[in-house]
């Protein structure tokens, strides 16, 4: 059975970096996708360059206008999606941007009116939030004016809101990307503090299990030297006093490293929405478990069979929703806690259980566990049970008095 979670990398290979500069040619095109369809306003500039309403002087001046008005705009727009120019770089392209657009709707009419779209996205997306929030609208008073003076203000009323709305809702947009790229940075964090806390317990534990288990075997080390030359026997008495020191030390070690990588059901889940929503798969699974009185064993035995189940229905099912339920049930054996993963994909092409499947088995019958996993007519289900309370063995049943 695969014990390792889905590795991270693979997950965040799935997922678009939002602000964050391109790695490689597809992240590329994926933010070109954000940002070649607002270049569908600049069909009315062109058409009105081909339908030769202008001198020859004046298309080709028009023609270096829009190519370099485009060029700029692409380029601060693009780079702010990546690694953002300078401040005061940024300031003087949007403000070129805002002069070519005055001049060619004032020179060659109201078809240009449209490229005060281009400068209210850039005001919104690449000034700082103060500068924006007096830009947009005196770009869309600029936009008026120019409506105004080439008589054309049916054209400028049409664009008014689009010019000032666009400019607001990219504000909108940044400080959304702002927040999920600090978001992004948060769970790190908190993931490395839990780590280093973890470690840190593991240390601690470590300390204290080790640290007088070692001090006495080094105390009765000496005494046995002491005692050898004169009192062999109080010497091998010391020796076995090492023999059983170190073999408590050994067992302590042991429950203490199990205990550290065993797995927690909540840790689980939380991991499986991660994967899931990377793979594409719409996850719905309990957001708030009950698992008070629940033996330690029969959680760890559940983590393992949901990591496993997960990492089946992400790798090889192809399904596109992914059902996890946990509830509690009464048996003839006693109180169980069910958990059922159920997915809509196809559960591989393998005739019989894996590898995978066989090992679980196995760990969840050490806790008295089951596991039934069986192919449906749309799907996939794997049914894991586990004791809900601590069995009562004979040993604990008091003799009657």
């Amino acid at each position: 059975m695969t014990e390792d979670p889905l590795p991270e990398k693979a997950r965040v290979e799935r997922l678009i970096r939002i602000g964050q500069p391109p790695r490689n040619r597809s992240e590329v095109l994926r933010k070109l996708v954000w940002i070649l369809p607002w270049l569908v306003f600049l069909g009315a500039p062109v058409q009105d360059l081909l339908g030769g309403h202008h001198t020859t002087s004046a298309t080709t001046a028009g023609w270096v206008g829009l190519v370099a008005f485009t060029g700029i705009y692409l380029s601060v727009v693009f780079r702010t999606m990546g690694r953002p120019y300078s401040g005061r770089l940024v300031a003087a392209q949007v403000a070129v941007l805002w002069v070519l657009a005055v001049a060619l709707a004032l020179s060659l009419g109201d078809s240009w009116l449209g490229l005060f779209v281009y400068v209210s996205v850039s005001c919104g997306v690449t000034l700082p939030l103060q500068a924006a929030y007096w830009t947009i609208p005196l770009t869309t008073a600029a936009m008026m004016l120019a409506g105004w003076f080439v008589d054309d203000l049916d054209e400028a009323w049409g664009l008014f809101l689009i010019v000032l709305l666009v400019g607001y809702s990219m504000t909108g947009v940044r400080q959304l990307v702002r927040t999920t790229v600090e978001l992004r940075k948060a769970r790190a964090t908190v993931a490395q503090l839990a780590a280093n806390e973890e470690r840190l317990r593991l240390a601690r534990d470590l300390h204290d299990l080790l640290g007088h288990s070692l001090s006495l075997i080094t105390l009765k080390s000496e005494l046995a030297g002491r005692m050898l030359p004169d009192h062999p026997d109080k010497a091998a008495q010391q020796v076995a006093d090492i023999e059983q020191v170190s073999r408590q030390a050994l067992v302590d070690v042991r429950e203490a490293v199990t205990g550290y990588r065993r797995p927690r059901l909540p840790g689980e889940l939380a991991g499986a929405q991660v994967a899931l929503t990377a793979a594409g798969v719409t996850a719905d699974l309990p957001t708030d478990p009950d698992l008070t009185d629940i033996p330690e064993p029969s959680e760890s035995a559940l983590a393992w069979a949901l990591r496993e189940a997960i990492t089946n229905v992400v790798r090889h099912s192809g399904a596109r929703r992914c059902v996890v339920e946990l509830v509690r049930r009464q048996t003839l054996d006693g109180p169980v806690l069910e958990l059922s993963v159920e997915d809509d994909g196809t559960g591989g092409s393998g005739k019989g259980p894996g590898n995978g499947l066989t090992g679980l088995s196995e760990r969840l019958a050490k806790v008295g566990g089951t596991l039934e996993a069986a192919r449906l007519k749309h799907g996939f289900r794997l049914v894991a049970r586990v004791p809900a309370s601590v069995p009562v063995s004979s040993a604990d049943v008091g003799s009657p008095a």
